[in-house]
C-alpha cells in the first residue's frame, strides 16, 4: 500500500475556497506561482547559501505536468534563482518559468535560457556610492550587499544589531535611491534599491494573461509579495479564480492578514504543494 495522501488545508475565505476548487477542477488552466526566498527556500544569513527546501522541487515536478504552468517570481536574477533552487534539467519541470528581477528577466525550463535586458544606469551609480553611505551611517560592520544586476540589496541580518542597522539605513538609502531614480523595497532585514515599475504584481499579472490561465495560486512571505497579492485580487475582480497563500513568519505579518491560507513557512509550502499533488493524482487515478 502507498502512503496516505497529505491533508489539503482549507482556505479561510470564500474567494480562496472558490479558487482552490477551480484549481482542482481544471488544473490545466491553472498557474501556481511562488516567491523563492522565505517561500520555496528558508531565509538564511547569507543569501548565496539559500536552497530550495527539501521536497520542494520534487513536489513541483509532480505538479507541473498537470498544470498550465509553474512560475517562480523573485527579485533575484533569474539565473541565480535557477542555480540556488536546482530547477534546471529536472524531469517534469518542462512547464516551469522563473520570472527574475521582478519580471525583468525570464528563464524557461523548456529552453534553459534567460532573457534579460541591460541593467539601468541608476543601479551602477548607487553601487558606486553605497560604501560611503554605509560607512557614514555606522552600519558597515556585518552588513552584506547583494548585487542583483538590475537591483542592489542591502542585508542587515548578519550585523551585530540587525534591526538597528536596518533602521539606521532606511533614510539614507531612500535618499540615495531617489537621487538616482530608483525606489526602495523593504523586506525581512533587507532594503532593496531597484528601478520603479518593476514589481511582482506586474510580472505575475502579465504572465497569467500571457499563458491564458483561468486560475492562479500565489504564495509569498514578504512585503515585496504584497504587489503579487494585489495582482491576484485584481485578476479575481476580472473574473479569474485565485488563491493567496502566506508562507508565515514572525518577521512579517502583513501578508497573513490578507491571505486566504497561511502555512508554516517553507515546510508548510512544501506540504501544501505535496497535498495538491496527492489530490490531483487521486482525480486522475
Amino acid at each position: 500500500m502507498g502512503s496516505p495522501p497529505n491533508a489539503l488545508p482549507t482556505p479561510v475565505t470564500a474567494a480562496g475556497r472558490d479558487g482552490l476548487a477551480a484549481l482542482l477542477d481544471r488544473p490545466d488552466r491553472a498557474v501556481i506561482a511562488l516567491d523563492f526566498d522565505g517561500t520555496l527556500a528558508a531565509i538564511v544569513p547569507d543569501p548565496e547559501k539559500a536552497r530550495a527546501y527539501p521536497g520542494a522541487v520534487p513536489a513541483l515536478a509532480r505538479l507541473a505536468p498537470r498544470l498550465c504552468s509553474v512560475a517562480v517570481v523573485t527579485g533575484r536574477p533569474a539565473g541565480v534563482a535557477v542555480r540556488l533552487g536546482g530547477f534546471a534539467d529536472v524531469p517534469g519541470l518542462d512547464h516551469l518559468v522563473v520570472l527574475g528581477a521582478y519580471g525583468a528577466e525570464r528563464w524557461d525550463a523548456a529552453t534553459g535560457t534567460v532573457r534579460a535586458p541591460a541593467p539601468p544606469p541608476g543601479v551602477a551609480a548607487v553601487q558606486a556610492e553605497l560604501p560611503g553611505v554605509l560607512d557614514r551611517s555606522g552600519a558597515w560592520h556585518g552588513t552584506w550587499v547583494e548585487d542583483k544586476g538590475r537591483a542592489i540589496a542591502v542585508h542587515t541580518r548578519r550585523a551585530p544589531d540587525p534591526q538597528g542597522a536596518f533602521d539606521r539605513l532606511r533614510d539614507p538609502l531612500y535618499e540615495l535611491a531617489e537621487r538616482h531614480g530608483l525606489i526602495v523595497e523593504p523586506g525581512r532585514l533587507v532594503l532593496e534599491l531597484r528601478p520603479p515599475g518593476m514589481d511582482k504584481g506586474v510580472a505575475l499579472a502579465e504572465y497569467v494573461r500571457d499563458v491564458g490561465a483561468s486560475t492562479v495560486l500565489y504564495a509569498g512571505d514578504d512585503l515585496g509579495d504584497l504587489a503579487a497579492f494585489g495582482a491576484v485580487d485584481k485578476l479575481r475582480s476580472d473574473g479569474l479564480a485565485g488563491v493567496l497563500v502566506c508562507s508565515g513568519s514572525a518577521e512579517v505579518t502583513e501578508l497573513a492578514d490578507r491571505a486566504d491560507l497561511v502555512v508554516d513557512g517553507p515546510p508548510g509550502v512544501v506540504a501544501l504543494l505535496s497535498a495538491l499533488g496527492d489530490r490531483l493524482a487521486e482525480r486522475t487515478a
